[in-house]
Order: C-alpha cells, then sequence, then structure tokens
C-alpha cells in the first residue's frame, strides 16, 4: 500500500490524485497539515533525498519566509517542516519508507506505478 502525504487543495496533488485514480493504483492520503509530520518521518526523507528537494523553495510558504528565517541546511529544514509542514513539496508518495514519488510528473508515475 502506497500512502500520499500531502494536502488536498494543493492543484499538484489534485492531478496526482486523478493519474492515480485513472490508473487503480490504491493509496491512503495523509494530509500533513492537519495531521502534522514527526521528526522521525521527516529523517528518514532526507536520508533519501536532500533538503532542498524535500523543501518546496517555489512555494508560497517558502516566498513569505523571511530570508533569516530560511534553512540552509538539513536540521533547519526539519525545524521549518515541523513547524509548517505547506512548506514541504508535495505529493511525497512512499510505500515501506521508501519514498517512490516526490511532485508530479505523468512519466514519472508511469515509471513508478506502472
Amino acid at each position: 500500500m502506497y500512502t500520499l502525504y500531502a494536502i488536498p487543495n494543493c492543484d499538484t496533488v489534485k492531478k496526482a490524485r486523478a493519474w492515480l485514480a485513472k490508473n487503480d493504483v490504491d493509496y491512503q492520503f495523509y494530509d500533513y497539515k492537519k495531521q502534522g509530520v514527526d521528526r522521525l518521518t521527516l529523517v528518514r526523507w532526507l536520508t533519501q533525498m536532500p533538503w532542498t528537494q524535500l523543501v518546496n523553495q517555489n512555494g508560497q510558504t517558502w516566498r513569505k519566509l523571511p530570508e533569516a528565517e530560511r534553512p540552509t541546511d538539513a536540521d533547519g529544514a526539519i525545524t521549518l517542516m515541523l513547524e509548517k509542514p505547506s512548506v514541504i513539496r508535495r505529493p511525497l508518495i512512499e510505500q515501506n519508507g521508501r519514498v517512490v514519488a516526490l511532485g508530479f510528473s505523468g512519466e514519472q508515475y508511469t515509471e513508478a506505478f506502472l
């Protein structure tokens, strides 16, 4: 079973969910804005990718951050993601502790799920 970590209102997440439904990929939806995200989960993800990939530096949450509050390393990124989970790039899809997709691309999803 896959777990899709995201927030439901995001347009990219809506595209990803539509693709998954169309291709009969079963998943659990985890709303990390409402349910939160814990340090252990973030650390697990950061063993698989750099923090600069996991933090959405193009999003509104990031753009609103004063320069002095923007992280410069993984520890700072963890602190930021714990405080403001909407800064996490979405969607992130995980299976058995392994990140299988980050963001949405039809090509990437075809490769990962079909």
